[in-house]
């Protein structure tokens, strides 16, 4: 059993997914800028990780994780207003930033024992 779904509450599973994608993203040469952004005010966005490239590239990533694949799995969790929230999030920490860096959205995936890195899973 993967010990990232070993942990028992909801939360627990959600930072062990997190550390879990981040420590992949790590090992491709990825940098951890922040985790765990919010917006402030109710009904902003979130974004799980936001990591640049060697090459200067802000990257935004969800991380979803779901124990198996019934209703679609973890991928089928990301909704348009999900989408809306973490592109809503992402231009409120691009303003801190001058010049703007080259930017995308990224998912990474985690169902069972597997990792899927889905590199521009969506548009701004």
């Amino acid at each position: 059993m993967n010990s990232s779904f070993s942990v028992h509450t909801t939360k627990q599973r959600g930072d062990a997914a997190e550390q879990r994608a981040l420590l992949h993203l790590q090992a491709q040469g990825l940098h951890l800028v922040a985790r765990n952004y919010r917006t402030p005010g109710r009904g902003g966005g979130e974004i799980d990780l936001i990591v640049r490239e060697p090459d200067g590239t802000l990257v935004f990533v969800e991380v979803r994780a779901r124990r198996r694949a019934d209703f679609g799995g973890a991928g089928a969790s990301i909704s348009a207003i999900k989408r809306q929230r973490i592109v809503y999030a992402a231009r409120h920490f691009l303003r801190s930033c001058n010049p703007l860096p080259p930017c995308r959205f990224d998912v990474v995936l985690l169902q069972a024992d597997e990792l899927l890195w889905l590199k521009g899973a969506f548009e701004q």
